[in-house]
């Protein structure tokens, strides 16, 4: 079964919820999924750009109950 880790970011700004889920990333197994919470509408641009800057996939993203929602699916290796 596929391991999923929810990281609610709601409230900070550019760049900590990028720099948190990188954290977070770091610590789990390739293939993980990690489900983002966040606020800042930048985030947007910074998860896209953090995905293709470092080769984790970004499954989906949009708005969830207020929040914007982004999974991300770490890299293998």
């Amino acid at each position: 079964m596929e391991e999923t880790t929810t990281l609610d970011v709601r409230g900070l700004s550019c760049p900590l919820p990028v720099l948190k889920a990188n954290k977070a990333l770091r610590g789990m197994a390739p293939g993980a999924a990690l489900v983002v919470l966040a606020t800042d509408p930048a985030a947007v641009t910074d998860f896209h750009a953090f995905a293709a800057e470092t080769g984790h996939e970004l499954l989906a993203w949009g708005e969830d109950d207020g929040a914007l929602r982004f999974v991300l699916r770490r890299k293998e290796g």
